[in-house]
């Protein structure tokens, strides 16, 4: 059974083009993949995301982190009622990445009526763990009037 709210009518290429010319699709993150209780999403290396020193940025993990764990929190709940906003973001980052792609998944610790946690690894293309984020959703009421 998915984590997902109505999975069946969720596809990759709609969370792609949902992130046309957002700060997510100016660096190139990417969608790839949707399982019974994981999303995952990839980023380059490149002069978009790296620093000065040519490995990514901290920013741009916490962003590639950020991007992934809120479109998986809102694929959680139903949209016409609810939307999840980003209460809080923590960042481990253990080793660097100076070229090809970082390959992202998250997955839940929580999925609340009110909160969601979510982990999220970000792997180089060896599959060596670069960074972990864990991000804390808001889970609110949309306002009708």
């Amino acid at each position: 059974m998915s984590l997902f709210f109505k999975p069946e009518e969720i596809s990759i290429d709609q969370l792609n083009k949902r992130c046309e010319n957002t700060l997510s699709h100016w660096i190139g993150i990417e969608f790839t993949e949707m399982g019974e209780d994981y999303l995952m999403a990839k980023m380059p290396v490149d002069h978009r995301t790296v620093q000065p020193l040519g490995v990514v940025n901290g920013g741009a993990y916490c962003t590639l982190a950020e991007t992934l764990g809120s479109m998986a929190a809102n694929l959680c709940i139903d949209r016409s009622k609810y939307v999840a906003l980003g209460l809080d973001i923590n960042a481990n980052h253990v080793r660097s990445a100076g070229k090809g792609w970082v390959t992202a998944i998250a997955k839940p610790f929580h999925v609340g009526k009110t909160t969601q946690v979510w982990e999220i690894k970000m792997m180089d293309d060896d599959g060596k763990l670069c960074s972990i984020s864990r991000l804390t959703m808001a889970v609110i009421a949309i306002d009708k009037n």
